[in-house]
C-alpha cells in the first residue's frame, strides 16, 4: 500500500507517516510547499502523480481564536481544502480519513458524544472543520471521519508543553476545572489511523478517537505536574476566568464504542499516553 499524507509537519501527520513506514507501508508526506490544499489544480496534480491508494488528511486551520475573525482563511483550508481532496479521492477512487474535531458538537451537556449525533458548531472551526466533514460524506463512500480532542505530539505547540513551561517560570498557574474532555497522543492515534487503512471495507464511517479517560484540564494539569516532578500550585477557575475569541465546549466526552465495535483496539489511558510523551519530549527518564 502506498498513502499520501497532508500536514507532515504537524504533531500528528508527523507521526501518522512514521507509524506507516514501520508497518511498510510507503508514505508521501506533504505540507503546504509540496501541496497547497486551497488549490484544486495542485491538489489534483500532486495527489495523481503519487499513485497512492489512500489519502489521511491531517493538514488544517487549528488557530480557533485566530478563526474567528479570518473565518473566509479558516473555511479555505477547512472545507474547502478538504472539498479539494474529497473530489480528488472520488475520482481516483481511493480511500480517505479525514482529521475531525469534537468541536462540531455544541458542547452541551454531560453525555458522551455518540458519532451520529447531531452536530451543532459553538464557533467558526468548529463550523468549517463540520464542513469538511460534509465535504468527504458528501464525495465518498470509502472514508474514515475521526473526531480527535486536546491533541499533543512532538511536532509544534501544545497544551502540555505550555504548562510545564508556565509550572517552572511561575511556579502557580490557574486552569480551567468545568471543561470535560480526553487527551489525544498523536502516537498513539497513528497507530489506530493505520489499523484503519489496512482494515477491510465495511468498517468505513465516523468515529471518535482519544485516548482512554475523561479529565478536566486542571486535572490534565495536576497529572502533568505530578509526572515532570514540578512543584507548582494548580487553581482551578470557571471558563469566565479566560475569555477566548472563540466560545470553548465545557463538554468534549467522546464515546468511542463503534471503535470495539468495529474491530479496532482503543488507546491506552490518557495517564499512561502522558507518561510515554513526556519521555519522548526528554522531560523524564524512561
Amino acid at each position: 500500500m502506498k498513502v499520501l499524507v497532508t500536514g507532515v509537519k504537524g504533531q500528528l501527520g508527523y507521526d501518522v507517516v512514521k507509524e506507516c513506514n514501520s508497518r511498510g507501508i510507503e508514505t508521501v508526506g506533504v505540507d503546504i510547499e509540496e501541496m497547497d490544499i486551497t488549490d484544486a489544480e495542485s491538489v489534483r496534480k500532486v495527489i495523481g502523480e503519487a499513485g497512492v491508494e489512500a489519502v489521511v488528511h491531517c493538514a488544517a486551520w487549528t488557530a480557533v481564536d485566530a478563526a474567528e475573525e479570518k473565518i473566509e482563511q479558516c473555511r479555505k483550508v477547512n472545507a474547502d481544502g478538504t472539498r479539494n481532496i474529497a473530489e480528488v479521492c472520488k475520482a481516483l477512487d481511493l480511500k480517505m480519513i479525514y482529521i475531525s474535531t469534537d468541536y462540531v458538537f455544541d458542547g452541551e451537556g454531560e453525555r458522551p458524544w455518540d458519532p451520529e449525533d447531531p452536530r451543532n458548531p459553538l464557533n467558526v472551526y468548529g463550523q468549517t472543520k463540520y464542513e469538511g466533514e460534509m465535504a468527504v460524506q458528501e464525495n465518498l463512500e470509502k472514508y474514515f471521519i475521526v473526531r480527535i480532542s486536546w491533541v499533543f505530539g512532538l511536532n509544534g505547540k501544545n497544551f502540555i508543553k505550555t504548562m510545564l513551561r508556565l509550572g517552572r517560570e511561575r511556579g502557580a498557574v490557574s486552569v480551567v476545572n468545568d471543561q470535560f474532555g480526553s487527551p489525544t497522543y498523536t502516537k498513539d492515534l497513528a497507530v489506530l489511523l493505520t489499523d484503519m487503512l489496512e482494515a477491510g471495507d465495511g468498517k468505513y464511517g465516523i468515529y471518535h478517537a482519544t485516548n482512554e479517560g475523561i479529565c478536566t484540564w486542571y486535572e490534565f494539569t495536576k497529572e502533568i505536574f505530578a509526572q515532570a516532578g514540578i512543584n507548582a500550585d494548580v487553581t482551578p477557575v470557571t471558563s469566565e476566568a479566560f475569555p477566548t475569541p472563540a466560545k470553548r465546549p465545557h463538554n468534549s466526552r467522546m464515546s468511542k464504542e463503534k471503535l470495539t465495535q468495529n474491530g479496532f483496539n482503543r488507546m491506552p489511558e490518557w495517564q499512561d499516553a502522558l507518561h510515554r510523551y513526556l519521555i519522548e519530549i526528554g522531560e523524564i527518564e524512561a
